[in-house]
């Protein structure tokens, strides 16, 4: 197995520490840029962030991207260009060995082991699958090809049920059913109920009326995890859009291609979409560390873990306890304040300073209806409506670095406010994709094969 580059202790060369972070999300890639701030006079110290996707997407404006409201490459960030001082690699995490203090890499032939010395986790989540039998027959929604497959699915639909003669045929083509009543599934189904109004008129054949969109929730109200209050609003709210159906205290039983199977009956639907939790990432699950009942990873208030204290956890895939003992919310603005004050605990590490607990009060919760109606809750004052729309938009602006983007952001939403939205759909199966060969796998390399691995900066290892 190849091996970013070997130990340097006893060569001769200043031992150098590596943190490894692995996740390029929010949470890894602020913990990233400030350890480059707090070690920018070390040369001791080497940084490197891994991550299968070159770029961070701001996830909350996701919504926007499959109505077509936002550009998608306006609202993501190129991990290279914001942290230049980090060493960023493109690889997908096979596994990592915690007495040897190493991480595997996919590489292009056979796995690669890059060692640490500092290890961060913030490797997020995935869609739960295995909550609902059938789920893999669903659509996700958490990344940006999420955004794209569903935006060309829907527009697919409207298409397929205007030259559908067959009234059966039509309905199903016409049904949009979410499972799962979370902010998630509520802020999806908002944008999708404006985007339909939006794009029906183009259809000659298509009437609003036609169009069903059904939102199922297991519990008895919908987005469980915000106030009641305003909960009840983006109820009330989405209850009165054209051909909206909110169910509660309803269970789902499994899932077909073209079918939801309920509780007390069934629904026909060419569109399926699974809101309903998440699960860890497979790496996660792995890991011989203590977790909770979600299957997060256990740390204290640090953010590390007592059995190895070299590594850390932050964002989705931990548990991180607060003062009262109760964990913290897998929160966007929680993971950008973890990242502050993980990476000054690990700098402190590194001179064998204790660390300081993350101790944060959360400032409110946001979420959109589409039709430029909102609502949250702002320390504790409840918003609701324009206001409240304008005051998450704001919010989520400000969050993305650099004004050429946020210019850009700008500008995407100005048009969306003054043009009907564009039904163009973007073509993955291209025919250079069709007659590709397939990547060789495990199974078909040679056996004893082995990799260049362009070496990195030198630093230690373990084991």
């Amino acid at each position: 197995m190849a091996s970013f580059t070997p130990n340097n202790s006893g060569n001769g060369q200043p031992k150098t520490t590596r943190i490894v972070i692995l996740g390029g999300g929010f949470g890894g890639v602020s913990t990233a840029r400030h350890l480059v701030r707090l070690c920018r006079r070390r040369s001791d110290v080497e940084i490197i962030l891994v991550s299968e996707d070159n770029f961070v997407v701001l996830t909350p404006l996701l919504f926007e991207v499959c109505s077509g409201t936002l550009e998608a490459r306006h609202c993501s960030l190129p991990i290279r260009a914001f942290l230049r001082n980090t060493r960023f690699v493109g690889a997908t995490v096979l596994g990592i060995d915690l007495d040897r203090r190493v991480v595997r890499l996919s590489g292009e032939r056979e796995p690669v082991e890059l060692a640490y010395d500092q290890l961060v986790l913030a490797l997020g989540s995935k869609t739960n699958r295995k909550m609902i039998p059938g789920s893999e027959h669903a659509f996700t929604f958490k990344t940006l090809a999420d955004a794209f497959l569903l935006r060309n699915h829907i527009i697919e639909r409207f298409e397929r049920a205007d030259a559908e003669p067959d009234p059966n045929r039509k309905r199903r083509h016409l049904t949009f059913v979410i499972v799962g009543g979370g902010l998630v599934g509520v802020e999806l189904f908002g944008e999708l109920t404006a985007f339909a109004d939006e794009i029906a008129p183009l259809y000659k054949n298509v009437d609003r009326d036609e169009v069903r969109f059904i939102l199922l929730e297991y519990g008895d109200r919908l987005m469980p995890e915000i106030d009641p209050r305003l909960a009840d609003y983006g109820t009330e709210v989405l209850r009165q859009r054209r051909g909206a159906d909110i169910r509660t205290g309803t269970q789902v039983r499994a899932i077909e291609p073209g079918m939801v199977h309920l509780s007390d009956g069934t629904i026909e639907a060419d569109t399926i979409v699974s809101a309903a939790g998440v699960a860890p990432n497979a790496v996660v699950a792995e890991l011989p560390l203590e977790k909770d009942r979600r299957g997060r990873l256990v740390v204290d208030g640090t953010m590390r873990f007592k059995s190895h204290p070299e590594v850390w956890a932050i964002g989705d895939c931990a548990t991180i306890p607060a003062p009262d003992g109760r964990p913290y919310p897998t929160l966007a603005q929680h993971a950008l304040r973890e990242a502050r004050v993980l990476a000054r605990n690990i700098f402190g590490a590194l001179d064998g300073r204790p660390p300081r607990p993350f101790i944060y009060h959360t400032l409110g919760m946001m979420g959109s209806l589409g039709h430029s109606t909102g609502f949250a809750l702002l320390i504790k004052l409840r918003v609701r409506g324009r206001l409240a729309w304008f005051v998450r938009r704001s919010y989520y602006l400000l969050q993305m670095p650099g004004w050429s983007r946020r210019i850009r952001i700008v500008i995407d939403w100005t048009f969306a406010l003054l043009f009907r939205p564009e039904i163009v759909k973007i073509d993955l199966d291209g025919e250079t994709t069709a007659n590709l060969p397939e990547p060789a796998t495990e199974d078909t390399r040679p056996a004893g094969s082995t990799i260049a691995v362009a070496p990195l900066a030198q630093a230690s290892a373990h084991g």
